[in-house]
Parts: structure tokens; sequence; C-alpha cells
């Protein structure tokens, strides 16, 4: 699995998962599953519940279990996916991209709803575009071939992923609160991601790289980088 707290790939076999029996009440059975990162060492906890059967387990025992077909299971340690962004994208667009983060995993129409202005947010003030809506707009970045191909390609699906012909209010009102296509939020998180990285993190990672080189010129007595050029 991927750890929600550092997003790094782990065998869960090897994790020592923990199951914990809470109880049963009159509608569900209900258990408590935990399992530690062993990268970033912190614990991830879910909850199970969902209908009781009964199963025999053996020797004329019985035990109560989870019906696995109708069992539902819930993160509530962290709740959600934490993403963290790089210090490179600024405030006004690192808060609004965490806010989505914080209620995806309780309201991911709201997320929806937040990402597709912080999208279109972005398109307006990094790209300079700005048309009737944000389908229009979306095109109008991908028409400018200012993004590499693959980028371009995450863009574009977020209509697709998104179904913006059918429900247009989503491209004409980007903040309104609609129902939301299945993994409509986690995706336009993503493309959120890329664009940052695209258009703040890469671009002055460069320049720091240019700056440190252009020091080292300096003190060797020779001419700094100009335009790509020593």
């Amino acid at each position: 699995m991927k750890c929600p707290h550092c997003r790094t790939a782990f065998d869960l076999g090897n994790a020592g998962p923990n199951d914990v029996a809470l109880g049963e009440d009159k509608d569900f059975l209900w258990r408590a599953g935990s399992v530690k990162c062993p990268a970033c060492e912190r614990l991830i906890i879910n909850l199970c519940y969902g209908p009781p059967q009964t199963v025999q387990t053996g020797g004329g025992r019985y035990s109560r279990q989870i019906d696995p077909d109708r069992l539902e299971r819930r993160q509530v340690q962290p709740l959600g996916v934490v993403r963290p962004l790089s210090p490179d994208v600024p405030s006004t667009y690192a808060d609004c991209f965490q806010r989505a983060v914080r209620v995806a995993p309780l309201a991911p129409d709201a997320c929806a709803a937040l990402g597709r202005r912080l999208l279109q947010d972005l398109i307006r003030e990094e790209a300079g575009i700005t048309k009737r809506n944000l389908s229009d707009e979306i095109e109008a970045l991908l028409d400018s071939n200012v993004l590499p191909s693959d980028l371009a390609d995450d863009v574009d699906a977020v209509r697709t992923v998104g179904n913006f012909a059918a429900h247009p209010i989503k491209s004409q009102s980007t903040g309104e609160i609609v129902d939301v296509e299945a993994g409509e939020g986690d995706w336009l998180l993503e493309v959120l991601e890329e664009l940052f990285d695209f258009y703040f993190v890469r671009p002055r990672e460069r320049q720091r790289r240019r700056d440190k080189l252009n020091a080292k010129l300096t003190d060797a007595g020779k001419l700094e980088l100009k335009g790509g050029q020593p």
C-alpha cells in the first residue's frame, strides 16, 4: 500500500497489521485496523463495519464476522491523504489546495468544487487566460502548447473525469457544489500538483541551480550564465 502520511509505498504484509474488535450493535459489527508505515513510523487507522454474519471456525466453534461482501472501510487516521506541497508554491494557491485535501474524505463534492475554482484561478493568473468558462479556458491553455504533452493530456482529462458535458455547471460556475464523478476530486488534486510543479517548483529549482553555478563562475573570475549560455 501507499502511506497516506508520507506517500511511500510499502509491503503491507511486513508492516505488522493489527486488528481489534470494537463490538456489535443493532446495525453493524465494528472493528478497527491499524498499520504503522515503516518509512515515517506513523499509524494508519481504519474503521471497518458492516452487517455481521455467523461463521463456523472449526471444532464446533462459531464466530461473528463482518459480511465481506458488505464491509465498509473508512480511514480515520490520517483523515484523508496528506499532500505536502513545495514551499515554492505561493500560499494563495497552497492554502486553497490544502482546504480541498482536508475536506476530500468527508465531502468529495466540496473538494471538487474547490479544485475546479483553484484550477481556474491558476489558469487565469499564471497562464493569463480568461474565457467564458473553465472548459473554454482549459481548451485555450491546451491550444497555447506551453504544457508538456503528458501534463496537457492530464489537464484535458479534467473535463472527461468531471463529465463536464453532462454537468456544464462545473465549468460555468466552478465553485458550485454539485454531485461528483468517481475519482473526480482526487484527479483534480493530482493535476493541480502537476501544474504547481510546472509553474512554480521546476522554474525555481532551475533558477537556484543557475544561481549556484553563477556564484562558482564569479569566484573563478568567469562570465556568468546569460540566457542559458556562458
